[in-house]
């Protein structure tokens, strides 16, 4: 061939893919082979290491100037040991590409930067297989994710077949809003906590949705489990996504750091915010924003003596806001709102301890809100007795959006609110005082 011929190589799932540029419309390219190296026109670069019990399907697409040669390789090699890992590996995958220009001196940023994007790895997942060994650079295994690298630099990546989870499925129903190939949207009740944890090793909702979702799981960070990109308390009802590859939970996780998915939670709480009331305007970290929408912005972190608490601070902690805006309105005089919440960064408890922070706490929220005295009139004995007795947080994700990670389309939707939460609505609807 008189042209020269640049090869990168990236990985769908466990699709290793080849593409070749040149200047003519006709080009000859062939993928690697399982565990060896990249050739074109006949030439070998770093040696090819061909195995046996192997079997290849080839699959060429062709447009002009480019090329795509897909292997679908599947080998019966056991026992396989990585140089520099103590792993041993039933089947893997390869990822190849060249470093750019002007590379970050560290080769876990320059990789990062530099891996392709099909490939779905963080940063975070990089290091791990950094130090586990499962990277070279020019053919040369580096195990330090610190080390230097220069622009051209061939960098492999062996990514290995996603491992059994140690969590057990569990046959737990569970109400899908939506599922597809690479995530699923539920409507988590409440009382169901997300994650296994010490107090609560089961019964969970990624037990459930382990069982649910099966073989379809094709693994996050090396493991057949879900991918869960964020939570909501136990006793807060409605709408999580969790994905089930690592490209969408890589693609779901960068939408939540970038604080671009719409979050919006339904609440009942004590009193009702108003703009014009004197007392909120003086509580620090309080802004009004047209609309009335009341605004929220502090720092929240662990309280010093409550390790289940969020500390409203000042200094230190993480970075919290909330809107909010009034829905509607109970009691006479008013003493209990149904407001919408929307979250501009999603902190553990942010909305439980935001409310209470400005002195609207939720009703039934036994950390937060507690219970208040109501003003003697205001509602109805039965209205107030269900107050009294309605046993957890009254907080509902009501509606959660985002960009599908894969396929791009813009995704929504909405989850009616529970059966309790409608209940005590109706209530404070039909006993006024």
């Amino acid at each position: 061939m008189s042209n020269p011929v640049v090869c990168s190589k990236i990985n769908i799932s466990s699709f290793a893919v080849t593409t070749a540029y040149q200047f003519e419309p006709k080009v000859n390219a062939f993928a690697t082979v399982p565990f060896g190296k990249a050739i074109w026109s006949g030439s070998i670069i770093f040696g090819l290491n061909v195995f046996s019990w192997m079997t290849s399907n080839e699959i060429t697409v062709k447009t002009p100037k480019i090329i795509m040669a897909v292997n679908i390789v599947t080998s019966r090699r056991k026992n396989l040991k990585l140089a520099g890992s103590e792993r041993f590996l039933m089947s893997s995958t390869l990822i190849s590409f060249l470093i750019g220009e002007d590379p970050p001196q560290r080769l876990d940023k320059a990789i990062a930067r530099d891996v392709p994007v099909g490939a779905s790895l963080s940063r975070t997942r990089l290091v791990r297989l950094v130090v586990g060994g499962a990277v070279t650079v020019n053919g040369n295994v580096v195990s330090d994710p610190k080390a230097r690298i220069t622009a051209g630099a061939l960098v492999e990546v062996r990514v290995a077949a996603a491992e059994e989870s140690h969590l057990v499925p569990e046959d737990i129903p569970i109400e899908v809003v939506h599922e597809d190939a690479d995530l699923i949207v539920v409507n988590k009740p409440a009382g169901m906590v997300v994650h296994p944890a010490p107090g609560s090793p089961s019964g969970t909702l990624v037990n459930a949705l382990i069982f649910h979702c099966g073989d379809t799981l094709s693994g996050v960070g090396g493991m057949k489990r879900p991918g869960v990109v964020h939570r909501i308390d136990k006793e807060t009802s409605g709408l999580l996504v969790v994905a089930k590859t690592d490209a969408a939970h890589h693609g779901l996780a960068a939408q939540f750091a970038a604080h671009t998915v719409a979050r919006y939670y339904r609440a009942l709480v004590y009193g009702v915010p108003n703009a014009n009331d004197p007392r909120l305007r003086g509580v620090r970290g309080v802004s009004f924003e047209p609309g009335n929408i009341l605004k929220i912005t502090t720092q929240l972190g662990r309280h010093k003596t409550d390790r289940q608490r969020q500390a409203v601070l000042f200094q230190g902690g993480r970075h919290a806001v909330t809107r909010t805006r009034v829905i509607s309105r109970y009691g006479t005089p008013e003493s209990v709102a149904q407001i919408e919440c929307w979250l501009e960064t999603g902190r553990t408890h942010q909305i439980r301890a935001h409310m209470a922070h400005v002195g609207h706490g939720l009703i039934g929220d036994p950390v937060y809100g507690g219970k208040r005295k109501l003003a003697r009139g205001a509602l109805s004995e039965a209205a107030k007795t269900a107050l009294e007795r309605f046993r957890r947080q009254a907080l509902h994700a009501a509606i959660l959006g985002f960009v599908h990670p894969i396929t791009g389309q813009n995704m929504r939707y909405e989850a009616p609110l529970p059966d309790d939460f409608n209940n005590l609505l109706n209530l404070l609807i039909l006993n006024p005082s």
